[in-house]
């Protein structure tokens, strides 16, 4: 018999401190730094994002996730027997923070790692542990997307330090004889590593070059419509589906007007297009899952719905799921 793996518990967490456009203004408006909720708004479509406090770390975002989803889908802590956790801002050089993450969940023994992909981290991460359920290799895993992005802004650089936010989104992936996950598309091109980066790297113990986050915002834009697109395309016609079959469109959510431009090229009405830029801002890898768990638990998407996930991000990284719900 065939095996499949499906999602059947999603689960999230955002940090208690919300900042609004306005919050930030004053506070970039204090260091000399000139923005607005209407400049924001009209360019990223963002008016909120949270902050975790000093001390909060990727793990502690992150297992608050996963027990939300664990707690959705039914399924022990003990019962798990994979944990990946995609993120670019971990809580240590090493060990990972899926090791760290098993701890707080208080039970050992089954592979547990991190993903670097950046924004396209969770996309990449849950096409593995399908992967790996389809082998054998697992048979309830825990995908897991956790970012605080909010430790490495610029915040004397108005074009990027109003686009991010912390936050953790998870799934419970378990086998199923029936599929879940129809198909996945994934890509990197490392000749557009200067695009968008943190260029600084650890060494003698102290930070060498830049640890703040760089971004070249047209170069991005330019690329990331078009890469979604093809990935949408490439996993539709792997899985043998049209875009016509997709419920609803999760894109990582970087950019209301990237969003907005995917779901045009694919025909898709904006009714199909699962948004959370707006209160949650761009969490990376952690945006996807904050997306979906937030579109299940409002009663937007139902089980039997046709998903398709995408995201793009540093590296440059970029891919699709598409699945049934």
């Amino acid at each position: 018999m065939r095996r499949f793996s499906r999602i059947t518990g999603t689960g999230s967490y955002l940090p208690p401190r919300r900042v609004t456009n306005a919050d930030l203004a004053a506070q970039l408006a204090a260091s000399g730094v000139e923005t607005s909720d209407q400049w924001i708004v009209e360019r990223t479509g963002i008016r909120a994002r949270h902050f975790a406090a000093d001390g909060v770390t990727s793990s502690d975002l992150g297992v608050e996730a996963a027990k939300r989803a664990l707690e959705s889908a039914g399924v022990a802590a003990g019962d798990i027997d994979l944990i990946i956790v995609a993120t670019s801002t971990p809580d240590m050089v090493f060990p990972s923070a899926a090791c760290i993450l098993q701890h707080k969940l208080g039970v050992a023994g089954c592979p547990a790692f991190d993903v670097q992909a950046v924004c396209s981290g969770f996309v990449y991460a849950l096409t593995i542990a399908d992967s790996m359920i389809k082998t054998g290799a697992a048979s309830k895993a825990l995908v897991i997307g956790a970012e605080v992005f909010s430790r490495i802004l610029d915040f004397s650089d108005r074009t990027t330090c109003v686009l991010f936010g912390d936050g953790a989104g998870a799934v419970v992936l378990e086998a199923s004889d029936t599929p879940g996950i129809l198909a996945s598309d994934l890509h990197a091109d490392g000749k557009h590593v200067g695009i968008l980066c943190v260029p600084g790297t650890v060494c003698g113990g102290k930070v060498i070059g830049d640890p703040l986050l760089k971004m070249d915002g047209q170069a991005v834009f330019k690329l990331a419509v078009g890469v979604l697109e093809d990935a949408a395309r490439a996993t539709l016609e792997k899985a043998g589906r049209t875009a016509a079959d997709i419920d609803w469109l999760i894109p990582h959510q970087a950019n209301l007007r990237i969003m907005q431009g995917t779901a045009r090229k694919l025909k898709l009405p904006a009714e199909k297009l699962v948004v959370t830029v707006d209160e949650h801002g761009n969490t990376s890898a952690a945006s996807i899952p904050l997306a979906l768990d937030h579109a299940v638990r409002s009663g937007k998407v139902r089980r039997g719905d046709t998903l398709m996930l995408e995201g793009v991000g540093g590296g440059f990284t970029w891919g699709a799921v598409l699945l049934d719900f």
